[in-house]
């Protein structure tokens, strides 16, 4: 993403035919350890309450929509730019990232989004549509740049311990989005609190990530000097590898029948019967199984299973729960939310475990997080805009949940693509444009 303007150098792509290597990835690094012992608890803990807040100040609008918008005036069009403001905002500021990585630290630039969170929130509180959009923007400017950076951060303090903690950061996605879909409302009725503070109520999370992240700006991870000098310039040519478009692919289709699926199936249970309040539940409940399904995925690969099986799994999970609903929509919601649940929940932390597998470091990890989120979230941003609009055209939700199906098929072939044992890496201008690949006995170059 940041190679344009420049030469573009080769790309590589190191092949390793070792059907273990998956588990190699995760458990057994060839560089250093990373963080260890009460630093490695503490950084944890942060990167924990860092992902808690990457999604509440933002679903936390959905239940309050109504509310909103009849006090503020809006339309319904206006409302529904509320929700997908952020998702622009995820995708193009994620270039911007891996800049302000390099330029004031990882551990400054979160403690940096945070900051921005409590400042959207704070914003929002105003008497005012545009302090509501403008405050929205800011979380989601705060929100992208974690997004990026925090991939990159678990591949250089937790290599031992990647599929863990990328297990431990999309469960905390996930969970964060089902406090916020599910308390959110009720919290509002038994308070009686206006909108406005209820959204408020979310910054306080991100003041308690702010000071449990403040001692990481004193306990940095030491790197060696040539690693050190690495860091500071950026990978160029990761645009022109086939891998990392697989990754940024299967990021975007995930994202946009996550988020298609979330803006819709409501309105859908609802048009099939069911009462507004059980069908925002159902919604909270297939949350509440994505977290399950989000922590065990990345676990579990390379131990039991590869993650090319799960990332067919998950979509299969998915059509079954898409075809349930087709067929039986409010008496077997359950089952149907149960499998989205666990088949997205699985495909979003599958998503973020390649970005960190098919990075050799730190420093491409950034890269390609910025490049497969660019892209993924702009992809994902016209999700639920385009169900919307063939719902229109079709009257009724079999042609757009024939959609979210038929998209599950090239979401399976990315993904396969994007499980390969293999890292992207840029390498330095002059090496003539090869792709190279090296490893085991079958390896081409």
């Amino acid at each position: 993403m940041s190679s344009q303007g420049h030469a573009a150098p080769a790309t590589v792509e190191r092949e390793d035919d070792d059907p273990m290597a998956d588990r190699a990835s995760n458990g057994r690094p060839d560089g250093p350890p990373g963080v260890t012992g009460r630093h490695a608890l503490w950084l944890g803990l942060g990167v924990v309450l860092l992902a808690l807040n990457l999604r509440p100040a933002l679903v936390a609008v959905s239940p309050l929509a109504d509310t909103i918008r009849d006090d503020s005036g809006m339309s319904a069009a206006a409302t529904s730019l509320l929700t997908a403001l952020p998702l622009l905002c995820f995708g193009l500021l994620a270039p911007v990232a891996p800049r302000l990585g390099r330029r004031f630290g990882t551990e400054r630039s979160l403690l940096a989004t945070m900051a921005l969170i409590c400042a959207g929130t704070a914003l929002r509180t105003l008497d005012s549509v545009l302090a509501l959009f403008a405050g929205t923007v800011v979380i989601g400017a705060g929100i992208a740049v974690a997004n990026v950076l925090l991939p990159g951060l678990i591949k250089r303090d937790f290599p031992a311990r990647a599929g863990l903690m990328t297990g431990l950061y999309s469960m905390s996605l996930f969970g964060g989005a089902a406090l916020a879909a599910g308390v959110t409302l009720p919290v509002q009725e038994a308070s009686g609190m206006n909108w406005r503070t209820t959204l408020a109520c979310w910054g306080a999370l991100a003041v308690v990530a702010f000071v449990v992240w403040l001692p990481q700006l004193r306990s940095r991870t030491r790197v060696g000097a040539a690693a050190a000098r690495q860091a500071a310039h950026p990978v160029r040519g990761l645009w022109r590898s086939p891998l990392a478009w697989q990754v940024t692919a299967y990021m975007g289709l995930q994202s946009l029948n996550y988020y298609a699926a979330a803006a819709w199936l409501p309105t859908l249970l609802q048009d099939s019967g069911m009462s507004p309040g059980d069908a925002g539940w159902m919604l909270s409940f297939s949350s509440l199984l994505g977290i399950a399904g989000s922590f065990v995925a990345p676990v579990i690969v390379g131990r039991r299973v590869r993650s090319g099986t799960l990332a067919v799994l998950g979509a299969v999970l998915c059509a079954i729960g898409y075809a349930g609903v087709l067929a039986a929509p409010v008496g077997g919601a359950y089952v149907w939310m149960s499998l989205l649940g666990l088949g997205q929940g699985a495909a979003i932390s599958l998503a973020l475990l390649f970005i960190v597998q098919r990075a050799p470091d730190a420093r491409h990890v950034a890269q390609l997080s910025s490049m497969a989120q660019c892209f993924g979230y702009i992809l994902a941003a016209t999700g639920p805009a385009v169900l919307g609009a063939v719902h229109d055209a079709s009257h009724n939700w079999t042609v757009p949940l024939v959609v979210l199906l038929v998209l599950l098929v090239p979401q399976v072939a990315v993904g396969l693509g994007a499980a390969r044992n293999r890292h992207v890496a840029g390498t330095p201008a002059g090496s003539g444009g090869r792709t190279v690949r090296r490893g085991g006995p079958s390896a081409r170059s």
